[in-house]
């Protein structure tokens, strides 16, 4: 029954696969193939069939056509499904919203939730904009209220003492109105980069504030506890609009944050609308979610529906000519019966979830690829011919999954709240309340051997770490079979695109290459936005999409990025301006060729330095770390780990060694603890209040204690990568979040 088609992964996606998502022993050894999890996510979801009638034998044909759905890597569902489809866990969805009432009961309620989810697996948003605004009295203590970012550092202080099952980190949504008394505060929360690491925060921007934005006004701002104007000193309180767009405009330039969400735009859009209001998303924007509503997402791999051989007529002006629409249409149909039954399957982390979602049926199916069929469409990514496509392909993928959720409400129903819905009022009977959200695909495109989501190439050649410390070249499989085509393959040439990633400077590649093979450096902002505007008007929930900026670009680039989101009709925008984030991303390799860089200087130890001792508990004993300064700098550093065993001892003194030379080498303390923080042991346990995985986990949380973030190592604008923590590659900033192509590792 089951195809023996081979499954087409690559090296570097089963590496993924390996670490993150197929089943393994007490012992940690990977239990099952890639073959055997598609089986057995396909047979668990197809169960579902079984609540409208099917008997065994449909079932198992069900589960047939959902194996060779995700074996064929046309589509595969969020991470939770293809991680926990099957096994004990059971928890199914990528993404939940999460209500923060005004009282320190809900708070804390909301965080144990939070803190359940986390653990299963899923991300979560909240909105903060209920809580009373600091400096408020509190009459049942007579206290002052600490107001909403307060609250963000306690959940963002429970999310880094939870790991999500082993599997994925916590990762959350902040959003403020824009017309909260503290949003000025909100805004500038994040410039101690190290305040709220488990958060990536939007402003929600409304219309009232767009429209005084327009007209050089202000606009007033509203005390959510008392559901009225603010008051200050008994006159209302109001901001000036350009003045805090200014700001918001100031710190994404800055950091890359905050982003900006169009609240009332999400709701003009949102079906349920006004019986349901959202006020927050997901943590990637992608997923605007009234409270306690979740959604199950998944992706077509838009790659492979381009027809091979092309047309012998085709014109790359009239791309639409190049897709197999009617595969299309067939993989659209199947997704939405398969994401239909995640939601029955689905084991939720809480009650309150279980009913909400039920009562809407959300799910989110999305495209990831599209770069890659637009290179083999022969379309540039920023051409007139790439939006026309894209509105059109998007316009199918809707249209698509919209009837075929019709067909399913014959047999299945409409879900529960569909009279209160803008479906009701239309007569239009649909059993999911939404069909469509385009969502990062970070970790899905390296098992699908895909481009990321909507996104262009993040670059056409770079260097992989690979977990045995050798280094491996990563090049574009198309432009290596187009080069080879072109006879001007060579390693001469992909040394060349190594170095920036990109083919724009180099001489000896065509100008009709050159145009599709682009990259995100490569494409100016405002088409960045107009790719994410054109997928978002065919789209019932929202887009995931990265607005890239040159280094040069001024915040009147980052002023126009937005302003240009919300008039193509965007529902939020994420900009991010190169060398702006704490760890420079997306480092290909450094410009300078290795045989001409200096050699680093290494300081002499003087005779004297003074220094500190500090004991840390670890899995292996006591570990007395110390650490000598010089310049209030550390400048080397010690450990000794007691009576653990002569290994366990000659490791420690090697790592110590290692991190005395590249102190006393110049490195920046940072980059040392990013290199260590984090890596894993046999024994992890808890010191402190904090868990220590290993003992170079123990040596980095020391040196952060004393010196993370300092002053001399704060600059990380010329550092060569975001480091993953799990295993040292390169981290790349992609559809809002940062995401490892080596391991798959993700902070979203």
């Amino acid at each position: 029954m089951w195809s023996r088609k081979e499954i087409a992964i690559s090296e570097n996606g089963l590496t993924v696969l390996k670490r993150r998502y197929l089943a393994k022993d007490k012992q940690g050894r990977v239990t099952e193939t890639a073959r055997e999890m598609f089986i057995r996510v396909a047979r668990f979801i197809a169960e579902a069939d079984r609540n409208y009638g099917a008997d065994d034998i449909r079932v198992e044909q069900t589960a047939a056509v959902f194996f060779d759905l995700m074996a064929s890597l046309d589509f595969l569902p969020n991470s939770p499904t293809l991680m926990n489809a099957g096994r004990p866990l059971g928890q199914l969805s990528a993404c939940f919203v999460l209500p923060v009432g005004d009282s320190m009961v809900e708070i804390f309620e909301t965080n144990k939730h939070a803190a359940l989810i986390h653990q299963s697996g899923g991300g979560t948003g909240f909105s903060f904009s209920r809580l009373r605004p600091r400096g408020s009295i509190v009459a049942s203590t007579h206290g002052v209220a600490s107001g909403p970012v307060s609250f963000m550092k306690v959940y963002n202080a429970a999310t880094e003492a939870v790991k999500q099952g082993g599997t994925r980190r916590g990762a959350n949504m902040g959003v403020l109105r824009v017309d909260h008394p503290d949003i000025l505060e909100f805004i500038t929360c994040k410039d101690d980069v190290n305040a709220f690491t488990n958060f990536n925060i939007s402003v929600g921007i409304t219309d009232e504030l767009m429209k005084a934005l327009a007209e050089s006004g202000s606009y007033p701002l509203y005390n959510p506890h008392t559901d009225s104007v603010h008051l200050i000193d008994g006159r209302e309180a109001t901001l000036d609009a350009r003045e805090v767009f200014n700001l918001i405009v100031d710190r994404a330039w800055r950091t890359g944050e905050p982003g900006v969400i169009f609240l009332d735009r999400m709701n003009r859009a949102n079906p349920t609308f006004p019986y349901e209001t959202i006020e927050a998303t997901n943590p990637c924007g992608e997923q605007p979610l009234p409270p306690y509503d979740s959604c199950n997402l998944g992706s077509i791999n838009l790659s492979n529906f381009v027809r091979q051989p092309l047309p012998d007529n085709y014109l790359s002006q009239q791309p639409d000519a190049g897709v197999d629409w009617d595969r299309l249409g067939i993989t659209v149909r199947t997704a939405v019966h398969f994401l239909d039954n995640v939601i029955d399957q689905n084991n939720y982390p809480l009650e309150e979830i279980r009913k909400q979602s039920l009562s809407n049926r959300r799910i989110g199916l999305g495209v990831m690829g599209w770069a890659d069929m637009l290179i083999k469409l022969r379309v540039p990514y920023n051409s007139d011919s790439a939006l026309s496509l894209a509105d059109k392909l998007m316009a199918f993928v809707q249209t698509e999954a919209r009837k075929h959720s019709s067909e399913l409400s014959k047999s299945r129903g409409k879900f529960p709240n569909w009279n209160k819905s803008v479906f009701a009022q239309n007569n239009l009977i649909m059993r999911n309340c939404t069909v469509t959200t385009i969502a990062p695909t970070g970790t899905l495109s390296i098992i699908a051997g895909c481009s990321s989501g909507i996104e262009p190439l993040f670059a056409v050649a770079y260097v992989r770490n690979v977990l045995d410390g050798t280094r491996m070249t990563e090049l574009n499989h198309l432009f290596r079979q187009a080069a080879t085509d072109k006879g001007i393959l060579s390693d001469d040439l992909i040394e060349q695109i190594i170095r920036t990633g990109s083919l724009r400077d180099i001489d000896s590649v065509p100008d009709e290459l050159k145009a599709v093979f682009l990259t995100a450096s490569d494409i100016s902002p405002e088409d960045h936005i107009r790719t994410q505007a054109a997928f978002q008007k065919h789209c019932d929930s929202s887009v995931s999409k990265t607005i890239n900026l040159p280094k040069e670009s001024g915040r009147d680039d980052v002023r126009r990025s937005f302003e240009l989101a919300w008039k193509t009709g965007c529902k939020g925008v994420t900009i991010y301006r190169d060398g702006s984030r704490p760890g420079q991303v997306l480092a290909t390799t450094q410009t300078t060729p290795e045989s001409d860089r200096p050699e680093p200087k290494v300081d002499q130890r003087p005779e004297i330095l003074s220094g500190f001792t500090q004991k840390i508990r670890t899995g292996y004993g006591n570990l007395y770390v110390t650490v000598n300064t010089r310049d209030n700098k550390p400048f080397e550093l010690f450990a000794h780990i007691g009576k653990s065993g002569y290994t366990t001892m000659a490791d420690t003194e090697a790592i110590c060694r290692l991190v005395s030379l590249a102190l006393r080498a110049h490195v920046p303390v940072d980059r040392i603890i990013r290199q260590l923080r984090g890596i894993g042991g046999s024994s992890p346990v808890f010191s402190g209040g904090s868990k220590v995985s290993s003992i170079p986990d123990a040596i980095a949380q020391v040196l952060q204690a004393h010196f993370g973030n300092s002053a001399e190592s704060g600059h990380f604008s010329d550092s060569p990568g975001e480091i993953c923590p799990e295993c040292s590659g390169t981290m790349i900033f992609d559809s809002g979040c940062f995401t490892c192509r080596n391991c798959g590792n993700s902070n979203c």
